[in-house]
């Protein structure tokens, strides 16, 4: 009982560490041709306009709902404890931290991650299980070079403009909320955000959103080149893409949380 308890743990710790090693090696083939961005820009353009243009009204839509929610609930937990008249000074620059530091690289993140994560995954998969990508291994084609890498600098690229987009339609939607219901001017609102800004919020904030497209888009790699067993085990592989990819940036997020 205990040796088969022992088996499956050991068995599950050297699972996860040939799958890091596989990350890492895919890590650095893509790293290797990162100066030929330039040379296969037409490349890298069409995944920037897949993961950014294609993308944005999905994430302004996000942003927007982002922002009042979080009005939302700091004002009714002023409102809680009857101390919305004296946090008013205080509540525009304390939302605009929240949002600008978590909420909108989290949740940008996520949704990009089962948006082009998942859809990377799906397409390098079929290729896998059609044997496209053995043809252009045949070809003298390297993947890395010619699908990873345009894929995942397009990621980390396009994923810090989308968090800007998705900031400024959070903070109108978190200046509407406040106005509706607890009667904010603008003035009393944006001046809060004045005061008690940081550039360093900004910068922490889209840091992480490169980090999070970054990682998105080498694990949607890395499963789609893993994919075998036809048209089934393409859609497995896009639910495990997705799965390991929001995993993976929640756990990101707790490390950024604990050291910044």
């Amino acid at each position: 009982m205990i040796s088969a308890v022992l088996e499956r743990v050991g068995s599950g710790i050297l699972g996860f560490v040939r799958e890091v090693g596989k990350l890492v090696m895919l890590l650095g083939a893509i790293l290797r041709y990162t100066p030929r961005i330039v040379r296969d820009r037409k490349l890298v353009l069409e995944q920037m306009s897949i993961v950014g243009a294609d993308s944005l009204p999905l994430v302004i839509l996000i942003g927007a709902f982002t922002g009042a929610i979080a009005a939302l609930q700091a004002t009714n937990l002023f409102a809680k404890f009857n101390l919305i008249g004296i946090a008013r000074p205080f509540i525009g620059g304390s939302i605009a931290t929240v949002v600008f530091t978590e909420l909108t690289p989290v949740l940008t993140a996520l949704v990009i991650a089962g948006r082009v994560g998942g859809a990377m995954t799906a397409q390098l998969g079929t290729m896998q299980v059609s044997e496209q990508i053995d043809a252009l291994e045949m070809m003298a084609i390297d993947k890395n070079r010619y699908l990873s890498m345009p894929r995942v600098i397009a990621a980390l690229t396009m994923m810090p403009v989308l968090a800007v987009f998705s900031n400024i339609v959070a903070i109108a939607g978190a200046y509407l909320l406040t106005s509706l219901k607890f009667d904010f001017s603008v003035q009393m609102f944006f001046d809060s955000i004045q005061r008690f800004f940081s550039i360093g919020e900004i910068a922490t904030g889209m840091f992480k959103s490169a980090v999070f497209g970054g990682v998105t888009a080498l694990i949607g790699c890395h499963v789609g080149y893993m994919t075998e067993g036809g048209a089934e085990g393409v859609g497995k592989s896009t639910v495990r893409s997705f799965t390991l990819a929001a995993a993976s940036i929640l756990l990101i997020d707790a490390v950024f949380g604990a050291l910044l």
